[in-house]
């Protein structure tokens, strides 16, 4: 695990060469199909010399969860094992992560009939106030959830419906799964580097063309904002550019803020995480030193 631009990919790439290892990508935006320069996602030559598994598996309109991501990566797990290989996740999706390693609340299926009657009463009075009414419902959701997050109150809204039950009082019901983990984590110790490879992230992603992606994502005219998709950093920046609402003058400075923001709070996560191996991403003996704890770790286990 690591944050943003830490070098995570370069890294296991190297690490799958040498050992036994299958590489799982978690990240919540490298799923989808056609968003490739604004996640950074491993090149052809990159994926030739270790295959990612979890990879463009959905369009951009589909929807995908940390509950679908754990029953993915159990089956992934199995079918890895039986090749004789060991399953070594990549990403910064840390939300996958705490699902994988501490367990996941079992939630209903999304439903379409009550989506439709709970879309239809936002059109009517707006999503503010359908805040208003999950606040009445379940007070410890609506607390974490802002008033015009569409996409967090209609599913805690949605739950509630199914089941009578408030959504936060369902979270609290997790299920573990019984696996031998090693956590790893990468980072440099000074944060200006962090932030000078995000920095430098965001000039090549434009140099490349993350602006034309975008672009053709939007003219297919069945995305939106409200998308979780077109959510993720860098495009929707990018996303709200093409609309006039940040001037392109601007653009660089504010995905380079966003990516900073977002980076920070991998880190918050990632210090919340328990027997997590910390490594310096710019220590010289970085490589070397995991692949000794990864031995040691298939060794003993």
């Amino acid at each position: 695990m690591g944050p943003t631009a830490s070098g995570k990919t370069n890294l296991a790439i190297a690490l799958a060469q040498e050992l036994p290892l299958e590489i799982i990508s978690v990240d919540s935006a490298m799923i989808y199909k056609g968003m490739d320069i604004g996640t950074a996602k491993p090149t052809a030559d990159e994926l030739a010399k270790a295959p990612h598994h979890l990879l463009d598996i959905l369009d951009p309109s589909e929807h995908y969860s940390a509950g679908q991501f754990v029953t993915d990566a159990k089956k992934l797990i199995t079918d890895i094992h039986a090749r004789g290989k060991i399953p070594f996740f990549v990403g910064g999706t840390m939300l996958y992560f705490k699902a994988l390693s501490q367990g996941i609340a079992t939630l209903p299926e999304r439903d379409s009939k009550i989506r439709a009657k709970i879309e239809a009463e936002a059109l009517e009075h707006g999503w503010p106030h359908l805040h208003t009414k999950l606040a009445q419902i379940d007070p410890a959701a609506a607390a974490k959830i802002k008033p015009n997050d569409k996409q967090r109150i209609e599913r805690a809204l949605e739950v509630y419906y199914l089941t009578n039950k408030t959504i936060s009082s369902l979270q609290t019901e997790t299920h573990s799964e019984d696996l031998e983990l090693l956590v790893l984590a990468i980072n440099p110790l000074e944060r200006k580097i962090l932030h000078d490879r995000i920095k430098k992230r965001a000039e090549i992603m434009l140099a490349q063309g993350l602006i034309h992606e975008v672009e053709r994502l939007k003219t297919r005219g069945d995305l939106s904002l409200s998308m979780a998709s077109m959510r993720a950093v860098g495009y929707r920046q990018v996303w709200e550019c093409l609309e006039d609402n940040i001037p392109q003058h601007d653009l660089e400075e504010r995905i380079i803020i966003a990516t900073r923001q977002y980076a920070k709070r991998q880190l918050t996560w990632l210090k919340s995480f328990p027997r997590v191996l910390w490594f310096d991403s710019e220590a010289s003996e970085l490589y070397n030193s995991i692949r000794d704890v990864i031995n040691n770790f298939v060794q003993q286990n």
